[in-house]
């Protein structure tokens, strides 16, 4: 009954019903929006979801020892969300939570041959998975939505267009180095819109596969390569470095390390822009359901974790913007295409990779709607005259490509 008990301290603010293992029901929250009826089917549920509620309900949730019988998923993660800050403050719960505080630098422990294995968990899925949700380049990162009713391709579009203003090309022929290059879609870009000389560094196999063979369908093999390849193994300086959607998997003991490779890596008038999902609270762990089966090792930081970092060896930060709902706009995008293909992930899969995901991309969301998640995208570079005195520039260049593009359809 412990569960129960706790859904009903916590719950607050919703309509939860709870129907325990023996048939037995419990009511929580001030009945507001729409009921969710969540029904527990194994006894020992009851205890064991008090001590790691994040990890527990979701395993629960993929087993089917939980099923949802009145509402849905994504409105119970919701309510668990706008929540969340009361269950935090349980006791019980607190024990668990500093528990995972003082283990995570064992779990952020990201040698080069550990980090290849992290990044295969979740990268080197079947290419048609990914196909089913992503837009049509696999950009799978946040999206920028400059007035939220872009479609997804659009929007995936425009955060390319705003990464390569940012990254001031200003001349043709810059050598640029895109680690954690993906599918290729990013670096194919640079080098098509910035005229870009483009290395990619990526640990997929999967990814390195698809992205070189993009290279040759495009004839671009003299400017554009990528490697399998840690980032750490580049001996090369470069003009430009990009990197989106990797330094969440880098670790906040590696972080010295990553910044001293980008700073070695990186021409004196050099511009770097790192694009990292982060946090606007206080640091915490990742969530333990995300670390154990979607992205191993990963790790949220926030600005006053990394700052200091890049002060401390030397390189200077030019600008910061902090993209707020633009990754929940994205998730739920996401989320909505992964259920409108579901049936053929099912077939792919099974059933419970389907409720993993759904749980995954529902969670995100609300921790980007709800919890304090957010995205940096931090400009650093060596030299403060590396990048004009204002933030013009930036949208002069968007602007440009922009009436180039519609110039071009007409």
């Amino acid at each position: 009954m412990l569960f129960p008990k706790l859904m009903q301290k916590v719950i607050l603010e919703g309509d939860l019903r709870l129907i325990d293992a023996r048939g037995r029901t419990y009511d929580c929250g001030d009945g507001s929006g729409e009921r969710v009826t969540l029904h527990l089917h194994n006894r020992s549920l009851e205890y064991k979801l008090v001590l790691n509620p994040p990890l527990y309900l979701a395993e629960a949730y993929m087993d089917g020892e939980i099923t949802i019988e009145e509402g849905s998923l994504r409105i119970f993660l919701e309510m668990l969300a706008r929540n969340y800050h009361v269950l935090e403050k349980n006791r019980l719960v607190m024990l668990g939570f500093k528990l995972a505080r003082h283990t995570r630098k064992l779990k952020q422990y990201n040698p080069v041959g550990k980090a290849q294995k992290n990044v295969a968990h979740h990268y080197d899925l079947s290419g048609e998975l990914y196909d089913l949700f992503l837009d049509t380049d696999r950009q799978y990162s946040c999206a920028y939505f400059r007035n939220g009713d872009e479609t997804l391709e659009q929007a995936q579009t425009d955060k390319k267009l705003h990464l390569a203003a940012k990254l001031h090309l200003n001349r043709p022929g810059l050598k640029l180095l895109d680690i954690g290059s993906g599918w290729g879609g990013l670096g194919l870009y640079m080098a098509q819109e910035g005229g870009c000389d483009v290395t990619g560094v990526t640990l997929s196999r999967e990814q390195h596969k698809v992205s070189s063979e993009r290279v040759q369908k495009a004839g671009l093999e003299k400017q554009v390569e990528f490697h399998l390849r840690d980032y750490r193994e580049d001996t090369n300086r470069y003009d430009r470095i990009v990197s989106v959607g990797m330094f969440e998997h880098v670790g906040k003991q590696n972080y010295h390390e990553f910044f001293q490779k980008v700073s070695d890596m990186l021409e004196d008038d050099g511009v770097f822009v790192l694009h990292s999902v982060g946090r606007i609270n206080d640091p915490g762990p990742t969530n333990p359901f995300i670390r154990k089966y979607i992205f191993p090792g990963a790790d949220v930081p926030t600005l006053g974790e990394v700052l200091p970092v890049i002060e401390d060896v030397m390189l200077e930060v030019t600008d910061i913007e902090v993209l707020r709902l633009h990754y929940a706009e994205t998730l739920r995008n996401w989320e909505e295409r992964f259920q409108a293909n579901r049936a053929k992930i099912a077939e792919h899969y099974d059933e419970r990779f389907c409720r993993m995901w759904e749980a995954y991309l529902l969670g995100c969301e609300m921790g980007f709607r709800h919890q304090g998640l957010v995205v940096f995208q931090i400009q650093i570079t060596k030299n403060p005259t590396a990048v004009p005195q204002t933030r013009d520039y930036i949208y002069e260049w968007e602007h440009g490509i922009k009436k180039e593009a519609t110039q071009a359809a007409e």
